[in-house]
């Protein structure tokens, strides 16, 4: 058993800086020095839940580069930049799995933190620390031309949102809406801009318009405005919501044109839907979560191709509970990245 740093929760919604036990290297792992771990609503989530007697270390999108490989490891060598998202195994065999959606697997996929290992059942514990070890299967090599610090959130944030956008067939000639402009939502809005769709952004306040704008969008639906949103009925082929909070969908889906899609990926509570917001226009209420191996592969190759990142606000590792406190009350643009360098 091999030791790392990392910040573990302690009972409460707070971490402590904190020896982490690290499994050796099996034949197909690799050992990633951990540089930058983005801080993501799930992670409030599991603190929030937390019993505060089993191991909790959060962090489940981050990249950094590759100390050490297993024997037969043939992807990756020592020094590469690699990324890691939210999902670290499977069992590789089910019909989801065969298809390249390991997110779906039958057997449920190993979770990064807060799950169990499928060879000795210890807890996985994520990457708020310095090092992970992980199958090389499940990683994926960094794009030279994507900042480190900045591409990190693609590997939760940004699989969210790209695989309902995929699925969906989002491209040339698509009405796309973002509903939240959050840590998921401005790269909805970069991902659907980039596939060549017109997007729009729905936000409860006008003052998101410019940040909008420079993000891709043409135009901003004011939610809290009867005017704008009156204008904006039935207009959207694809509404992708974001809003990491429970709320009134009806709104929403008034927005979506005639056999359009609303995806909801932001809330991942229970839902109530009026059946006639979705007889009328015969729309779609659907959803998803994260991704499969190709389609985090296909999400890196265009990001790396559109120079898409997050926008992000780098914060020194010891400063996790200040990022935890703002992020809770929105107050990012937006994502926090923990620079994990100050755990030497």
């Amino acid at each position: 058993m091999r030791s790392t740093t990392g910040w573990q929760a302690d009972g409460t919604t707070s971490l402590r800086e904190v020896p982490i036990p690290r499994r050796d290297l099996r034949r197909d792992d690799i050992a990633v020095r951990v540089d930058f771990c983005g801080v993501c609503h799930t992670d409030l989530h599991a603190l929030r839940a937390h019993d505060g007697e089993s191991l909790l270390v959060p962090g489940h999108e981050f990249t950094g580069v590759v100390s050490e490989v297993g024997p037969d490891v043939t992807v990756f060598q020592v020094g590469d930049s690699v990324a890691v998202g939210n999902i670290v195994d499977s069992c590789g065999v089910c019909s989801m799995c065969a298809a390249g959606q390991e997110n779906f697997c039958r057997e449920f996929p190993t979770l990064t933190y807060g799950g169990k290992d499928r060879h000795d059942g210890t807890p996985t514990l994520g990457g708020f620390s310095r090092e992970y070890v992980v199958r090389e299967k499940f990683a994926y090599p960094l794009p030279s031309g994507l900042d480190a610090a900045a591409a990190a959130p693609l590997m939760c944030a940004g699989i969210t949102v790209w695989e309902p956008l995929r699925a969906l067939g989002v491209g040339p000639g698509t009405r796309v809406a973002v509903a939240g402009l959050g840590g998921l939502g401005h790269l909805a809005v970069k991902f659907a801009a980039a596939l060549g769709a017109e997007v729009s952004v729905v936000s409860r306040s006008a003052d998101r318009a410019k940040d909008a704008l420079r993000l891709g969008a043409s135009d901003v639906v004011v939610s809290t405005d009867p005017d704008s949103t009156a204008a904006a009925r039935d207009s959207f082929d694809v509404l992708i919501d974001t809003i990491p909070v429970p709320h009134d969908l009806g709104p929403y889906l008034a927005l979506v044109a005639v056999d359009g899609t609303l995806s909801q990926v932001g809330h991942l509570g229970t839902i109530t839907v009026e059946a006639m917001d979705l007889l009328v226009g015969r729309k779609k209420l659907s959803s998803g979560g994260s991704g499969g191996l190709p389609a985090i592969a296909a999400m890196l190759e265009f990001c790396a191709a559109h120079g898409i990142t997050a926008d992000v606000e780098v914060l020194p590792s010891a400063r996790v509970d200040e990022a935890l406190d703002r992020l809770e009350r929105g107050d990012v643009r937006y994502r926090f990245v923990l620079d994990l360098s100050d755990l030497d």
